[in-house]
């Protein structure tokens, strides 16, 4: 099932879409399951976020900046589905959506993880291991897209290490999420 013939795959029920993930279609494939991890990565920021209290001096503006990559992150699921099928057609356009997109998703997700580090070193203890899970989703998505971009364009173009530099910072605040040292 893809995008395209059913409206936005944010629109489908989980189930729906869980099930559509391992069927025999080009989309949802990597680069849209990663958006959405990015996605509930950044939505379990925000909610470690409010729990840590009026008295933290950054909840508002960490709680807005995890709403925004999270609303970010979701449409790109959709996108990346629509310009992997635009591929699979033999769109020449989509060649560069099918790099951008996944460039784009790692940004995000470098961003919610290092959100995520800060969530869990300066917010409420309770909910330490939700933002360490938010950066956990991120990491995975971060990386899952590097690949994407790796595989997707030719040699020696630049937004391979860029891609792969924002995986490893993602990785990174995400092993210190979990250490609640971020």
């Amino acid at each position: 099932m893809a995008s395209s013939e059913s409206g936005s795959f944010l629109d489908l029920p989980l189930k729906e879409f869980l099930d559509a993930v391992p069927a025999r279609t080009p989309a949802p494939g990597g680069g849209a399951v990663a958006a959405i991890a990015a996605s509930l990565g950044a939505g379990l920021v925000a909610m470690a976020a409010r729990f840590a209290g009026e008295e933290w001096s950054r909840r508002a503006e960490v709680v807005g900046k995890a709403e925004e990559l999270r609303a970010r992150a979701e449409p790109l699921a959709d996108a990346d589905a629509a310009a992997y099928e635009a591929f699979m057609s033999g769109s020449t356009d989509a060649e560069e959506r099918i790099v951008a997109i996944p460039v784009e998703i790692v940004e995000i997700s470098e961003e919610v993880a290092r959100l995520a580090a800060l969530v869990a070193r300066e917010g409420n203890l309770n909910v330490r291991s939700d933002a360490a899970a938010g950066a956990d989703l991120a990491a995975a998505a971060a990386s899952v897209c590097a690949r994407l971009v790796r595989v997707n364009v030719r040699g020696g173009d630049p937004r391979v290490a860029r891609a792969a530099e924002l995986a490893h910072s993602a990785a990174a605040a995400a092993a210190s999420a979990d250490d609640g040292e971020g």
